[in-house]
């Protein structure tokens, strides 16, 4: 039998040993875990498991919107794309709908799916594709490898 502590040790080494585009996936991917889950409580009509599952959904889209670096022209898209994200996620808290989480969810699949796309296309080229996004706290135009996930 593993030890409970054996699998959080290994998500936590995880984490520690990814790279800043492998970070951004697990974010997406959590993202649409949470939504999901929330889907499911709502389907239940269990009001605070709906709500403290959106709410994980809203900190992830947040936070990654928190570290756009708004020099480069695809933040621009990515700040749109987060902004819609986060209006839509307070409604579908506010409402417990269903059919908005759905919606978010197909969003967040789409988003999470184009990133691997990134990735790989950028570790054909040996490239970062990772330059629009900054530290929170950092200058905005510094370039940086590390979205301070």
């Amino acid at each position: 039998m593993a030890l409970p502590g054996a699998y959080a040790q290994y998500n936590n080494s995880k984490v520690l040993t990814a790279s800043p585009a492998e970070l951004t996936l697990m974010l997406y991917d959590g993202a649409i875990k949470f939504c999901n889950i929330a889907e499911m409580a709502v389907e239940k009509s269990d009001v605070p498991k709906a709500h403290e599952n959106i709410r994980k959904v809203q900190n992830i889209i947040g936070y990654l919107h928190s570290t756009l670096d708004m020099k480069y022209e695809v933040s621009k898209d990515f700040d749109n794309i987060y902004t819609y994200l986060e209006r839509r996620l307070v409604e579908a808290n506010v409402k417990k709908d269903k059919e908005i989480l759905e919606e978010i969810n197909t969003h967040l699949h789409a988003i999470r799916d184009n990133w691997k796309e990134v990735m790989k296309a950028g570790a054909k080229k040996g490239e970062s594709a990772y330059h629009f996004v900054r530290e929170p706290g950092q200058e905005a135009g510094s370039i940086t490898e590390n979205p301070g996930i």
